[in-house]
């Protein structure tokens, strides 16, 4: 086991525990006990990556994830992230990271990416980029459909957030190996991809416990609740997206 790894798993579960989490994690024994394979997850909150992990502690693995750049010059989270194995991504030319994240998987590891890129304010399944399938079909391994339910309603973008002791339950299903063929179209495995783990997350979601009163913020228009519609969420993805990119330029025109 890795020290810095294996304190970190230690910490998290002691805050879970804390926090009473009840977790229900099935398909465990679809995370390979050797060998690579990349873990494709959906992302509707802060600590996803934390919750994904947890599926492959079964198989006795430990996941590398990918992650935003700027995490790994944190003077607290960077060490953390490097002392782990996880893999920065720089978004502006992310070409090094992928070559690193496919030798990795080359190398036996399990590789955790979010293929919606960024966080569902909508809670459905954003569209997915291909850089999942290509991954898996450069490297010749599966895909891990994973797919978490209940994480947005500990943090998400823009809500309540509860970090103290909310026994709020969640949700982990790890379906079967999703494998994409050496000649397939990425873009078609990736649509394959995608109607999977949708199809996954719409059964978790049937069989969650019922939301009401102001927890309807959590559960998406489409089931009744109060979230963003995937087109209003897009509209407010476009606006963050368009702010952040004035105040580069900005900052550019600053120097």
């Amino acid at each position: 086991m890795e020290p810095v790894y294996s304190s970190v798993i230690t910490t998290a579960r002691g805050v879970f525990a804390a926090q009473g989490i009840t977790f229900r994690i099935e398909g465990e024994h679809n995370v390979p006990t050797t060998g690579g394979a990349v873990m494709a997850i959906n992302h509707t909150g802060y600590f996803d990556f934390t919750y994904a992990g947890l599926a492959a502690r079964r198989s006795g693995r430990l996941v590398r994830f990918m992650a935003k750049k700027s995490i790994f010059s944190h003077r607290v989270a960077g060490p953390l992230m490097r002392g782990m194995k996880h893999i920065p991504v720089d978004r502006r030319d992310g070409r090094a990271s992928f070559m690193r994240a496919v030798q990795a998987v080359k190398d036996g590891e399990i590789v955790g990416v979010f293929p919606e890129a960024t966080m569902s304010r909508s809670f459905e399944l954003k569209e997915f980029k291909p850089g999942a399938a290509r991954m898996a079909q450069e490297a010749g391994v599966p895909i891990l459909p994973t797919t978490i339910w209940g994480s947005q309603r500990v943090w998400s973008k823009d809500l309540p957030k509860h970090l103290g002791r909310h026994r709020i339950p969640i949700s982990i299903v790890v379906g079967e190996p999703f494998h994409v063929g050496p000649d397939e179209n990425r873009n078609e495995a990736t649509v394959r991809l995608q109607a999977v783990m949708e199809a996954q997350l719409h059964a978790q979601q049937e069989a969650y416990p019922r939301l009401t009163g102001d927890d309807l913020v959590y559960l998406p228009a489409r089931l009744g609740g109060t979230a963003p519609t995937p087109e209003e969420a897009a509209a407010q993805d476009n606006a963050d997206m368009t702010r952040t990119t004035d105040k580069f330029n900005k900052g550019r025109r600053d120097r």
